[in-house]
Order: structure tokens, then C-alpha cells, then sequence
């Protein structure tokens, strides 16, 4: 099941530029909660402890229980990490986005699909093990939710493929893609391009004999 974990947050009143930069300058992260029928709402959280969380995580999928200190008064919020946006070079955490859920409310996510083992047709017979598609969305409870899919393909020969159809998921979690979508194929494997036969046989050399009556040196 998804990973659950506390963090630390706190409304952010200030917008704009200058206000992101002075909250990444003491250490913070931009944030943002919507969903669950809830007022989006800024918020930061902690640079160290969010970059933490993230780097233990196996899936995409982390349920977080904010504990939002606003003053002398605490609460607590239930969420799902939507999106987390990093710097495209130094790989900095710029912002996350978090969606409000409810335990007792089913939700939608995509989650990550991971093949285990090695194809009998890729290992004994040289066949071409093929991933097409990478995430399947599914619906449950928070609760539930798959941190990641794995699927063991070691049986597949070649020519067989796994559909999503044929994915054993944990109980209480139902699919929302196409079950028949091909998830993993081993195909045949490439055959090389035979040499081009020779265009003619090369031509015999034919060496011209002495006339059997020439004539002897005098």
C-alpha cells in the first residue's frame, strides 16, 4: 500500500515573486492544497522534510498527513502528492501540489507498473521483451492504494503478452484504463539481414597456351 507520512505545514499569506523566493530563502517550499471540496489553500512546508519523504518513496503515490500549524491553532489534513515541481538543472524542489482526500472516499490515481523476473522467451530463446505501457489508473480507498504494480512476466514465451485485464490487483482496488490494453509483450526476435549472394560468379581467367607448333629458337 501507498506510504502514509506526517509533514509539517503552515499557511502562506504573501503571493507573487518576492514572496516565493523569501519563503525558499528560510528553508521552505511553496505549496498549494485543493480538492476534497475544500478552498485551495498556500501553504509551505519544509525543504529538509519534504526532500526527505521523497527520496524513501518507491512510488509516486505518497499519502501525507499535513499538520498545518496556523498560530496556536492545529490541524490536520489528509493528502495525496499531486505534482512537485523541480529546477531543470540543479533539480531543486521549486513547488508541490497536494489534493485533499478523505479515508472514507474513493479516489482515482495513476500508479506505476513494474515488470519482475525475466521473460522464458527473452532468457532461453533470445526473444525482445517490450513495456508499453508504463502507469494504469485504478480506483479505491486512500487506504488501499498500490505505492506500485509489480507483475511477474518470467513465464512469458514469445509471442505472449500480459493485458492490463490480467493484472492481479490487491482487494478493494478496481481498475479505470481499457483492460484490454497490452501492458508486456515478448516479441520475436530480430533477424539479421542474410549477406546479399554474390551478384556473378567472378569470371574464370583463361590463360591463352603456346601454339603446340611454335617455333624453336634457332
Amino acid at each position: 500500500m501507498a506510504k502514509q507520512v506526517k509533514l509539517s505545514a503552515r499557511p502562506r499569506s504573501e503571493s507573487g515573486r518576492n514572496s516565493v523566493k523569501r519563503v525558499r530563502a528560510r528553508g521552505s517550499v511553496p505549496a498549494v492544497i485543493y480538492g476534497n471540496k475544500t478552498t485551495p489553500s498556500n501553504l509551505e512546508v519544509s525543504h529538509r522534510e519534504l526532500a526527505a519523504l521523497l527520496s524513501h518513496a518507491v512510488g509516486e503515490n505518497i499519502l501525507v498527513e499535513l499538520e498545518i500549524q496556523d498560530g496556536s491553532n492545529k490541524s490536520t489534513q489528509l493528502s495525496l502528492i499531486q505534482e512537485v515541481q523541480h529546477h531543470p538543472v540543479a533539480r531543486d524542489i521549486l513547488h508541490v501540489d497536494f489534493q485533499a482526500i478523505s479515508m472514507t472516499e474513493e479516489i482515482t490515481a495513476s500508479v506505476t507498473v513494474e515488470a519482475v523476473g525475466e521473460a522464458d522467451g527473452v532468457k532461453n530463446f533470445g526473444g525482445l521483451f517490450e513495456q508499453s505501457v508504463r502507469a494504469i489508473s485504478v480506483r479505491c480507498l486512500p487506504q488501499n492504494l498500490p505505492e506500485i504494480i509489480t507483475v511477474d512476466v518470467s513465464a512469458l514465451k514469445i509471442g505472449e503478452s500480459i493485458h492490463i485485464r490480467d493484472i492481479k490487483l490487491p482487494a478493494g482496488v478496481t481498475i479505470e484504463d481499457n483492460a484490454d490494453l497490452t501492458v508486456f509483450i515478448v516479441a520475436e526476435p530480430s533477424v539479421a539481414a542474410e549477406p546479399a549472394a554474390a551478384s556473378a560468379t567472378s569470371p574464370e581467367v583463361i590463360k591463352e597456351k603456346k601454339a603446340a607448333g611454335s617455333e624453336e629458337k634457332k
